[in-house]
C-alpha cells in the first residue's frame, strides 16, 4: 500500500492571499465544541517542532473519531494510503493568519502574520516559500 504524506522540508506556507484576518487570531470555538482549527491550533502553539504535518493531521483525525490510541498505528496507514490535505489548506493558513514552518526534520511551528518571526522567514533566502491556497476562486 502506498503512503503519501502532507510533510514538507525547509518550507515555509504562507497565509493565503484573501486570508480575512490582519494578525494571527486563535480559532474560536464552535459552541462547546474544538474545530479542525481549534486542534491544529493548540498542537502547533503549545508544541512548536515538536510535530510533523503528518503528526497533526491523523492525530486530529483520531481524536475528532475517537479512535483508541491503540489503534492509531493501523489507522495512521489508512489514513495516509490516501492523499491529504496539507497546511495550505488549513483554516489557519486560510482565514485565521498564522503561517507554518516545516523545518529541516519536517517538524512545524506556527507564525502570526504580523509577528517580526514571520517576516524574516519570509526573507530567508534558504526557505522554499508557498503560499496558502485561496479560500475564493477567480
Amino acid at each position: 500500500m502506498k503512503i503519501h504524506t502532507t510533510n514538507y522540508q525547509n518550507t515555509f506556507i504562507e497565509v493565503a492571499l484573501d486570508c480575512p484576518a490582519s494578525a494571527g487570531e486563535m480559532p474560536p470555538l464552535k459552541g462547546d465544541k474544538k474545530t479542525i482549527a481549534n486542534y491544529q491550533f493548540d498542537m502547533l502553539f503549545e508544541h512548536p517542532y515538536e510535530y510533523t504535518s503528518d503528526d497533526v493531521f491523523f492525530k486530529v483525525f483520531a481524536i475528532r473519531n475517537e479512535i483508541p490510541e491503540n489503534e492509531w498505528k493501523e489507522a495512521r496507514d489508512m489514513f495516509f494510503s490516501k492523499g491529504q490535505p496539507c497546511f495550505r489548506s488549513s483554516p489557519l493558513t486560510k482565514r485565521y493568519g498564522w503561517g507554518v514552518h516545516s523545518d529541516a526534520n519536517g517538524k512545524v511551528a506556527l507564525y502570526a502574520m504580523e509577528s517580526k518571526a514571520y517576516q524574516q522567514l519570509l526573507e530567508n533566502g534558504e526557505i522554499k516559500k508557498v503560499k496558502a491556497m485561496a479560500s475564493k476562486r477567480k
